[in-house]
């Protein structure tokens, strides 16, 4: 793949690439803005290959988690795998419409799973690829994030309805 065709890549994918990049930096603008940064710079200096042009979506989020990961245990904001399945730290009072907050509530594998599938369009599959675990896996958290999802809107909706 030639430079050119590197760029329109690029471009084609800027918005859903930052976006990408801005929920894997746990919704830090400015972390996700250098994590794209470094992306970018990786691809265009060759560190990162393309090997299948139909993949390249897959692709690019791919580089984006991984840099992000990096980038986020430079910064001390890294949770272990353990840790990130710990939902006691988040308020139980949260706005309905603080959609962050309500995806913040879910365990990290099942986050990621939903927004790619819901907010960037991508199969199940291709999010499995992307986060590197198995087909089965991908579905499992697939699931159980949307369940869980339903029971954190189900049970904010019912607090505001009592006033709380």
């Amino acid at each position: 793949m030639n430079r050119k065709q590197l760029d329109l890549l690029l471009k084609t994918y800027h918005r859903e690439a930052y976006i990408w990049a801005r929920q894997c930096c746990a919704f830090d603008d400015e972390m996700a803005k250098d994590v794209l940064q470094q992306v970018y710079l990786k691809i265009l200096e060759g560190k990162a290959k393309l090997m299948e042009i139909d993949k390249a979506k897959t692709w690019l989020f791919s580089i984006i988690r991984y840099t992000s990961i990096d980038q986020l245990r430079k910064s001390g904001k890294f949770l272990s795998l353990e840790d990130s399945f710990e939902i006691e730290d988040i308020p139980d009072e949260i706005d309905q419409t603080d959609y962050q907050g309500l995806i913040k509530k879910l365990p990290k594998m099942q986050q990621e799973v939903l927004l790619m599938v819901f907010y960037h369009q991508m199969t199940i599959e291709q999010s499995a690829e992307v986060l590197q675990i198995g087909l089965g896996t991908a579905r499992t958290h697939y699931d159980r994030g949307k369940k869980k999802l339903k029971e954190i809107i189900t049970k904010t909706q019912i607090q505001e309805q009592h006033g709380r």
